[in-house]
C-alpha cells in the first residue's frame, strides 16, 4: 500500500488514493463543493486540503459538522493523523463555557465546531475569522434556508483575508432549486463528483449485494387500515362539500402536495376570513393525522400505531389540543377504528423478517456489525427489545436529541459512548433513526438493513454508505406489497438518478461561468473602517434564545455589535428606556391557546422595566392559523394596545424585524443620545444602582446624565430641592431637562393627571 507523504501528515496514516489526490488539488484553487458517497473518505480529502493550507498559508482553519458525535470523530482523525500539536486541534460546543471558547479560539490552530456555537460567537465578537484561511463544510446539504452554515460561510467571505471554502457531502439533494441555493450560499465555484462506479473510485469500493424482501401485509391489519380509510374517506368528502378548491382530487394527493394545500387554505383563510376555510384547515389536519396512521398500519406494524394513538387521544382530551386531535377522538367512527386496531393481535411480518435477517447475518459471520434504520423511536424501541431477545444479539438504540414528551433524547455523550461500543464489538446491532446516517465512521458494518423505505435520495445514499467500506457488504430493504413503502422506495430511485443528471449539468454550467467572468474581490478597506464604526458606535443586547433566529444575524450582518445573554425580560434591549419583545406569528397564535406560554404577563413584566416598551409580531396569515378565530387575534392586540399602552408593530419577515430594530437602535443612542441598560433584576441592584435607575427613568434623562446628577448633588433628595439654575449647571442639562425635573419633583399626585412631561 502507498501512503501520502507530507510534512504535515504522519508518515503511514494516510492511503493514497489518486482520486483524494485530484479533488484535492481543486479544492485547493477555488471553493469547491465536494460530492462523493458515504465511506470514501471525505474527512480525507479535507485533510490533505488542511495541511496543504496551513502549510504554505499563515492562518487558523475551521471545520464545521452538524453533530457532536461527528465533532468528536472529525477531531480525532486530525489529531491522529496531522504532525502538529494535538492540543491545537480543538472541539467545540454548547456546553465549552463562552469565556473558555473565546481562550480557544485564540490559540487553537484548527477549530472543530457545531455550527450554531461559531454562529453566536461570531454575532457575540468572540471569535474573528480574519485570520481562518479555511472553512469546511461537513453534510453541505444542510446548507440551506436559515441554518447556521449560511450565516457563516457570508462572514468567513466578508472578515478572512484569504477565504477558500470546502463542502463535503454525499448527496446535495435532486432538486436544482436546492442544490443551486447550496452553491449561492457557500459561494462554490466548482464541483468535484464522484460516484462508486468511476474508474478512479471502483477498486475501493466492496462489493454491495442489495437485497429486496418483499412481506405480505396479514388480513387482521388490512382490516384495521381498512378501518382507517373509512375515517379518511369520511373527511375527503367533507372536504369537497366544502368547496374550497374546484376540481381536486383530495384523495389523489400525496402528503407533499396536502401540506401545500393546506398552506394556500392558510392565505385564503387569512385574506377573506371565511368560515369555510377555517373548518376545511381543520378537516385536513384531520386528513393529515389519519393518514400518518394509515403508514404506520403498512410500514411498521400495531405497536408503533399504538404509540402514535395514545398520544392522539391525550392531546385531544387536553385544554391544549389541537381542534383536529378533539374532532377525531369525539368521532364514532374514528373510535371504532382504535378500538379494531387496539384489539388486533397481528404482528407485522416484517419484524420476523428482520429477526431472521439478522440471526442469518451472525451464522454466517459472528463478528459482523449490523445497523437497522427505521423512521420512528417507537418502532426502534420495538425492534430493540426483539432483537435483544435474540441469542448472540447485543442491540442498543441511537437516536437523536431531541426530547418529544415523555420519549427522552440521547444526550451527546451517550451517543459517543454507543458509538464507541459499536466500533470496539461491544455492542454488535445498532438500531438507528435518521440521526445515524449522517457521517458515522464505522468501517467494519457487513449489513445494513433499511426497516422500511424512504422517499428521499439524501437519505437512502446516506444509510447505503453505511456498508461496503472497503469489503463486501450487504443492505436490505424491508417492503411490504402493495403499500406506499414500494412507491417510497421507487421514489428513491428516480430522485438519485435525476439527482447526478442534475449535478453534472450545474457543475458544468458554473465552471463555464467561472471561466468567463472576472472573480470578485475581497470588500475594500474602507468597509471594513465603516463596518468596524458602527460596530463600536451601537449596541444591542439580545436574548440568546433569539441567536438562533434570523433577526440577530441581519443586525449583525449590518454591523451591530450584538450581545447575547439570558434575559429576564425582553428579547432586545436598545436603550434604558427601550426594550422590545418579538414574537412570530406562530409564538403569538400559540401564546393565546395555551395558558402555560403567558403572553401577558411577559408584557406587563416588560412595560415595569421600561418606559418605552414595544412588541413586534413577525410573519403573515395572523388571521388564518391554527384555527384561532380572528376575532380571538384582534381582542388581544386590542387589549395590548390599550389596556397595556404597549405598541403593536407588524413586520413581514426578519429582515424588516431587523430593519425597523436597527433604525430604532439609532434613533435612541445616537439621536438621543441614549445608552444601553438591563432593567431587570432590581431585587439584586446596589442601593447606588437602584438610585441611578430611579433617577434614569425620568423622561429624556438616561444612565449618563443621572449619574452626573448623582455625582454632583449626592441624593436623589438633594436633586428634587433644586432649583432649575442649580440642575443647569449639571453637564448635560439644559434648561428643557431641568424643567421637567422640577415638574416631576413639584407636582402634587391630585394635579399630575392634567400635566405631561413630554
Amino acid at each position: 500500500m502507498e501512503y501520502v507523504s507530507h510534512p504535515l501528515i504522519k508518515p503511514r496514516t494516510v492511503e493514497r488514493r489518486s482520486y483524494q489526490i485530484a479533488i484535492a488539488a481543486t479544492c485547493l484553487m477555488r471553493n469547491t463543493l465536494v460530492i462523493l458517497p458515504t465511506g470514501l473518505g471525505k474527512t480525507v480529502i479535507a485533510l490533505l486540503v488542511i495541511a496543504s493550507r496551513l502549510l504554505n498559508e499563515d492562518g487558523k482553519v475551521l471545520f464545521l459538522t452538524p453533530t457532536k458525535p461527528l465533532v468528536e470523530q472529525h477531531a480525532d482523525f486530525l489529531r491522529r493523523t496531522l504532525n502538529i500539536d494535538a492540543e491545537k486541534i480543538v472541539t467545540l460546543s454548547g456546553e465549552v463555557s463562552p469565556e473558555k471558547r473565546e481562550e480557544l479560539y485564540e490559540n487553537a490552530t484548527i477549530i472543530v465546531s457545531t455550527p450554531q456555537v461559531v454562529e453566536n460567537d461570531i454575532i457575540s465578537s468572540r471569535v474573528n475569522l480574519r485570520d481562518f484561511i479555511l472553512a469546511i463544510f461537513d453534510e453541505t446539504h444542510r446548507a440551506v434556508g436559515n441554518y447556521s452554515y449560511v450565516f457563516i460561510a457570508k462572514q468567513f467571505r466578508e472578515e478572512s483575508k484569504s477565504p477558500l471554502i470546502m463542502g463535503i457531502t454525499a448527496s446535495p439533494g435532486s432538486e436544482p432549486e436546492r442544490i443551486l441555493e447550496v452553491i449561492d450560499n457557500l459561494g462554490i465555484e466548482d464541483m468535484e463528483i464522484r460516484t462508486e462506479y468511476d474508474p478512479d473510485v471502483r477498486s475501493y469500493v466492496g462489493e454491495k449485494k442489495i437485497e429486496w424482501i418483499k412481506v405480505d401485509m396479514p388480513e387482521e391489519l388490512k382490516e384495521v387500515a381498512e378501518k382507517f380509510q373509512e375515517v379518511l374517506k369520511l373527511r375527503f368528502k367533507r372536504l369537497k362539500q366544502l368547496n374550497v378548491f374546484e376540481n381536486v382530487d383530495f384523495d389523489k394527493l400525496t402528503k407533499k402536495e396536502l401540506l401545500a394545500l393546506q398552506e394556500a387554505l392558510q392565505s385564503e383563510a387569512a385574506e377573506t376570513g371565511e368560515t369555510r376555510y377555517f373548518e376545511a384547515l381543520s378537516t385536513l389536519a384531520e386528513i393529515l393525522k389519519v393518514q400518518h396512521g394509515i403508514e404506520l398500519i403498512e410500514t411498521q406494524g400495531l405497536e408503533a400505531l399504538k404509540h402514535y394513538l395514545r398520544r392522539l387521544v391525550v392531546e385531544g382530551r387536553s385544554k391544549g389540543g389541537s381542534k383536529a386531535s378533539k374532532s377525531l377522538i369525539s368521532d364514532p367512527l374514528f373510535r371504532s377504528a382504535v378500538l379494531k386496531a387496539l384489539n388486533c393481535k397481528a404482528d407485522h411480518p416484517k419484524l420476523e423478517k428482520l429477526k431472521e435477517v439478522v440471526l442469518e447475518q451472525l451464522r454466517t459471520n459472528p463478528d459482523s456489525r449490523i445497523i437497522v434504520f427505521t423512521n420512528f423511536r417507537d418502532t426502534a424501541d420495538t425492534l430493540l427489545a426483539e432483537l435483544n431477545s435474540l441469542e448472540g444479539v447485543r442491540a442498543a438504540k441511537f437516536i437523536g436529541q431531541a426530547n418529544r414528551g415523555e420519549d427522552r433524547g440521547m444526550r451527546q455523550k451517550e451517543q459517543v459512548e454507543i458509538l464507541q461500543k459499536f466500533r470496539n464489538g461491544e455492542l454488535n446491532v445498532l438500531v438507528s433513526t435518521s440521526v445515524g446516517e449522517e457521517g458515522l465512521d464505522i468501517p467494519s458494518t457487513d449489513l445494513v438493513v433499511f426497516y422500511e423505505a424512504v422517499p428521499s435520495e439524501i437519505r437512502a445514499i446516506q444509510r447505503r454508505g453505511r456498508t461496503g467500506r472497503g469489503r463486501e457488504g450487504r443492505i436490505v430493504v424491508l417492503i411490504t406489497k402493495g403499500t406506499r413503502d414500494e412507491a417510497y422506495y421507487w421514489a428513491s430511485v428516480r430522485k438519485e438518478r435525476a439527482m447526478y443528471d442534475r449535478l453534472y449539468e450545474v457543475r458544468d454550467r458554473l465552471r463555464k461561468l467561472v471561466a468567463e467572468r472576472d472573480l470578485k474581490g475581497q470588500k475594500s478597506l474602507e468597509d471594513f473602517i465603516e463596518a468596524s464604526e458602527i460596530r463600536q458606535k451601537y449596541t444591542i443586547y439580545a436574548d440568546s434564545r433569539e441567536a438562533k433566529g434570523g433577526v440577530v444575524r441581519v443586525l449583525h450582518g449590518m454591523g451591530f455589535d450584538i450581545r447575547l445573554q439570558n434575559l429576564e425580560v425582553a428579547d432586545f434591549v436598545v436603550s434604558d428606556r427601550v426594550a422590545i419583545e418579538r414574537k412570530s406569528v406562530d409564538d403569538f397564535l400559540e401564546s393565546l391557546i395555551n395558558r402555560q406560554r403567558d403572553l401577558f404577563g411577559q408584557l406587563i413584566n416588560l412595560k415595569k422595566s421600561y418606559i418605552r416598551p414595544l412588541l413586534i409580531i413577525e410573519g403573515e396569515n395572523l388571521y388564518g392559523r391554527r384555527n384561532v378565530h380572528p376575532n380571538a387575534v384582534r381582542g388581544a392586540i386590542a387589549s395590548i394596545v390599550v389596556d397595556l399602552s404597549i405598541p403593536v408593530i407588524f413586520t413581514r419577515d426578519a429582515r424588516e424585524t431587523a430593519e425597523l430594530i436597527a433604525a430604532i437602535t439609532r434613533r435612541e443612542q445616537e439621536l438621543k443620545d441614549r445608552e444601553v441598560a438591563l432593567h431587570t433584576g432590581k431585587t439584586k441592584m446596589t442601593l447606588k444602582e437602584q438610585m441611578e435607575y430611579i433617577v434614569s427613568a425620568i423622561s429624556d434623562i438616561g444612565p449618563v446624565i443621572a449619574r452626573n446628577l448623582l455625582e454632583h448633588f449626592g441624593t436623589i433628595q438633594a436633586i428634587a430641592n433644586a432649583s432649575e439654575e442649580e440642575l443647569m449647571e449639571v453637564p448635560k442639562v439644559g434648561r428643557k431637562t431641568a424643567e421637567k425635573i422640577r415638574r416631576l419633583m413639584r407636582t402634587s399626585y391630585q394635579d399630575a393627571d392634567r400635566i405631561t412631561l413630554d
